[in-house]
């Protein structure tokens, strides 16, 4: 009975361990070391004497289509002896970086730590006869910088992996998934405390994804999982390679960089440039990174021997040297605070402060949208006043910009923006009259960055939050909403607190718009690029159908057959879009009938409207799709894409009538202010960053 009830004690305790996730320390490091270093290092891109030009150089086995047996015997001759753990540390505290992320086994298979579940590892393999990663984990523990790892769920050396593919997303073997287990579980357990782990490549079931996940979190339940884990089983999300969202997230996330984009791991004879120049470069990486909420994880690649390269040295030496006069703006803050990205610098907050990252200055820069006593603003690395101007009628505050007292940085300044007590921030859209019912249109919508796999990566629509004015003492909605989202467990939180509802139907009404309004124009197709989430027409109001510069050409469809299913051959991991003209005579709502795969992007005028990719890997689902038209042209764009099927199945109807169904709902009480906000999200969702889907959503209130 006793040891039952010790056993049950523990369990409660990694339960409250594992809820603290993300931890506090995570989300303030904001900056740290990623080292890419393996067998692959001693290549340095170099094979038969010739340059690998194509892939990374980590990749350099299946790049330069190096035999199994040729690339395992490098390890008879790998011999780092020029690594120094202590060193390293000491470097990245050089760097002012929080922690060190280290690759214990790449793509290769090739171990950097000594596990008893494969020889091929640096301990039983090589010369070298030491555990690289445990001398690399009691360096951090010693220094007092977190340790975390690399991990790569594919392995072009286990027997019963899938082979080398172009894309390194091949599903796990059942029998790699259980190697890949042990492994975690053993990285878990004999390296101390891990802050991090970096699942990489690789598409695992749902299952697959969920038993890894519950490894780490049973082990190590502080240790932060990274999203490419996949299946969204996710503590915070990672951005593609060197990719800097240019939109606040809600949910936690990291970009990691490489010190050159071409390669994470040494290439002997990359063109590095000059220090300054690349120094300033990865500042503003990391300016735009932590403005925008993210943590910053920057990559560098040791030679074969060991030893770092001269010049990434050099390079994180200067932008330590930078980022220990300007640390206050960096570590434990939070990202731009204000409604909108300032074009000019990156943003963050902390306490009562804001901290202006310089990075684009002009002559001057309004900040908008917020209001307070301005105790000072300074140069934060020398504390030389700086000239502003404070408009109270609109709430806005005007920066001079001055290079005259700038010669202290040699980077870019920050600038101190200090208030006598708390400041306001006054929302951009601000529903100001019962008369205007709650949409997403004039709602801020929260993102997470999801992702099934690699490829998979996309800006998930999480939440949405509205402002409005009310002198009332309660708030009374009424929600309206389509087929689509019947069932569908919402949570619902004003000032005074939040309510759990099933969208379940009151009523219903059908909806027909004037077809003499509406005028459906051409429709025009190109293939897309890049990951799902990638659409370099989001943002653009009119996309310019004639632009030849891009590789992807505009190509207008004859007869396209509305509300078909189509069928077309696209590769797995492809994608094509499609943009359609619609004209209408007044401003008005209309709904279209959208048929996709497994991923589905959309884009109004430019803006985003929904997109996901789903879990469940369907190869054609259907969805109604409300959208607002302007008064004159407008282009309605969808990406599909087709990660899992032998065939892209699609089809796009406009539909001449549809139903909305109401449901009511009992008042929230609001506070004695006149200001106030609301808001929806999903009440148990399957992840942190999985799909809202409630674009059709409209509110009404009294």
């Amino acid at each position: 009975m006793k040891l039952r009830l010790i056993i049950l004690l523990l369990c409660a305790v990694n339960l409250l361990s594992a809820q603290q996730k993300p931890t506090q320390k995570w989300l303030d490091q904001k900056y740290s070391m990623f080292i890419h270093f393996g067998l692959y290092s001693a290549y340095g891109g170099v094979y038969n004497g010739k340059r690998v030009e194509k892939g990374y150089s980590e990749q350099i086995q299946s790049f330069a289509g190096i035999f199994s047996d040729w690339y395992g015997n490098t390890a008879k001759e790998f011999n780092p002896t020029k690594w120094n753990a202590d060193e390293i540390v000491a470097l990245a505290k050089q760097a002012r970086m929080r922690s060190i992320v280290i690759t214990s086994k790449h793509h290769d298979g090739f171990c950097m730590y000594h596990s008893k579940y494969t020889k091929y590892n640096i301990v039983d393999a090589t010369p070298y006869k030491r555990d690289l990663m445990k001398e690399l984990a009691d360096a951090c523990k010693r220094g007092g910088v977190d340790f975390a790892v690399y991990y790569s769920l594919i392995d072009w050396n286990f027997p019963q992996a899938y082979p080398i593919s172009s894309h390194n997303a091949d599903p796990i073997t059942p029998e790699h998934h259980e190697f890949n287990k042990k492994q975690v579980e053993e990285i878990m357990t004999n390296y101390g405390l891990i802050s991090e782990i970096w699942f990489d490549m690789g598409s695992l079931t749902a299952e697959q994804s969920k038993e890894l996940y519950e490894i780490v979190n049973r082990l190590q339940p502080q240790c932060m999982i990274s999203g490419r884990l996949g299946n969204n089983q996710v503590d915070f999300s990672v951005m593609a390679d060197n990719e800097y969202p240019d939109y606040q997230m809600v949910t936690p996330w990291q970009t990691a960089a490489s010190m050159f984009n071409e390669t994470w791991g040494y290439r002997s004879w990359q063109e590095r440039g000059e220090v300054n120049v690349k120094a300033a470069e990865k500042l503003k990486s990391l300016a735009q990174v932590i403005g925008h909420g993210g943590n910053y994880l920057l990559n560098i690649g040791p030679k074969g021997d060991g030893s770092v390269v001269d010049f990434e040295r050099e390079v994180l030496v200067k932008m330590g040297k930078w980022i220990n006069r300007n640390q206050e703006a960096i570590y434990a803050t939070q990202g731009n605070p204000l409604p909108e990205s300032n074009q000019f610098c990156e943003i963050t907050t902390k306490d009562n402060a804001l901290y202006l990252h310089m990075c684009y200055p002009s002559k001057e820069i309004e900040l908008k949208n917020i209001s307070g006593t301005i105790d000072n603003l300074t140069i934060l690395s020398n504390g030389k006043p700086v000239s502003y101007k404070q408009n109270k009628r609109n709430n806005s505050i005007t920066v001079y910009y001055d290079t005259n007292n700038w010669t202290d940085d040699e980077f870019f300044p920050v600038l101190k923006l200090q208030f006598k007590g708390q400041y306001t921030i006054h929302p951009k859209n601000i529903v100001s009259s019962s008369k205007d019912n709650l949409t997403p249109e004039n709602a801020t919508a929260g993102f997470g960055h999801s992702s099934l796999d690699y490829y998979c990566g996309y800006k998930s629509l999480v939440s949405y939050t509205w402002n409005f004015l009310s002198r009332k003492k309660d708030f009374t909605p009424t929600i309206f909403f389509t087929e689509n989202n019947i069932g569908k467990n919402l949570t619902l939180t004003t000032d005074e607190g939040s309510q759990n509802i099933t969208l379940t139907p009151t009523s219903s009404k059908v909806v027909k718009p004037a077809p003499e309004t509406l005028k459906w124009g051409s429709i025009y197709t190109k293939s897309g690029k890049g990951v799902f989430g990638t659409l370099e027409e989001e943002g653009q109001e009119v996309v310019d159908l004639n632009d030849n510069t891009g590789k992807e050409k505009w190509e207008k469809v004859k007869d396209f057959r509305y509300g078909e299913k189509l069928e077309m051959d696209l590769k797995r991991s492809g994608s094509v879009l499609f943009l359609q003209e619609i004209e209408s005579t007044i401003n008005q709502s209309i709904a279209v009938e959208v048929g996709g795969g497994n991923g589905v992007y959309i884009l109004l005028n430019g803006k985003y409207i929904t997109a996901h990719c789903l879990p469940e890997k369907p190869e054609y689902q259907k969805e109604i799709v409300i959208l607002s038209l302007k008064k004159g042209k407008n282009q309605l764009l969808i990406k599909y894409f087709n990660r899992f099927a032998d065939k892209l199945n699609y089809s796009l109807k406009p539909l001449d009538e549809w139903t909305i169904y109401e449901m009511k709902l009992s008042p929230f009480k609001l506070d004695s202010g006149h200001k106030h906000s609301f808001s929806i999200k999903e009440q148990n969702p399957d992840s942190k960053v999985s799909p809202l889907r409630m674009n059709n959503i409209e509110i009404v209130w009294k």
